[in-house]
């Protein structure tokens, strides 16, 4: 049993398809592809995904961290690089994922758009991202503000993801951590429990389905074979 000593637990819910009504068993856990952006020794955004990582496996999930470390620079000669493969392959292998930044000079970290350049929207001819749901958060050593997070919705929307409307803003991040690197109770840590939980709903509600959901009238017209046009006056043809 995973330990998460801040969780309510009459007031924790694991989401289930028959709870969505969708009618179905549930055939693996949603698989929860988890990405943040430091390379710093006690990386704030890394805490906060290994403990949005806890919650998610006991709504359930299954997890995994990427590690950015060594992840050579996007559009740099390493295509095959053993970090940019597995970094596509576990694009591939989620269903949603979780992206969690710190601000840096009022942005993104390098690190965390670093990640998503190196994935296209289509590898194989397998669109790894299109489809998949996403959650995404953002932490900051001073007071709170919602660059980030606005900024990471821009990207999976051009991932093709379908973001979820909840995200978390943790401000002063510094003091939300005990010794022990694990976050403290307060309405930053509910509020992560709140999107981790959302995250989960729509990723079940998705499950199966994303093929249909993407599938658009511009790409299936673009796939017919030509036709000719018609003319009634066959001299003007």
């Amino acid at each position: 049993m995973t330990d998460l000593p801040n969780i309510v637990e009459n007031a924790f819910d694991i989401p289930t398809l028959a709870a969505l009504n969708n009618g179905e068993e549930l055939t693996h856990p949603p698989r929860i592809l988890l990405l943040y952006g430091s390379l710093r020794e006690r990386s704030i955004s890394r805490l906060v995904v290994e403990e949005s990582a806890r919650i998610l496996q006991k709504l359930g999930c299954e997890t995994r961290i990427f590690n950015p470390q060594d992840l050579p620079v996007a559009d740099s000669q390493y295509d095959n690089h053993s970090k940019v493969l597995e970094l596509r392959e576990l694009m591939t292998w989620s269903e949603g994922q979780v992206w969690c930044s710190p601000e840096k000079h009022g942005s993104m970290s390098g690190i965390m758009k670093n990640q998503i350049d190196w994935v296209p929207l289509s590898i194989s001819a397998v669109r790894s991202t299109q489809g998949k749901t996403l959650a995404v958060m953002q932490v900051e050593g001073g007071s709170q503000s919602f660059n980030t997070v606005n900024q990471l919705r821009i990207l999976g929307r051009w991932m093709r993801m379908f973001t979820i409307a909840n995200q978390s803003s943790i401000a002063k991040t510094w003091q939300e951590f005990d010794a022990n690197n694990r976050m403290k109770d307060s309405p930053f840590y509910a509020r992560i429990v709140d999107v981790c939980e959302e995250l989960v709903k729509f990723t079940l509600l998705t499950r199966d389905k994303t093929d249909y959901l993407v599938n658009r009238y511009s790409e299936r017209k673009a796939e017919m074979p030509a036709v000719k046009p018609q003319c009634d006056n066959k001299a003007s043809c």
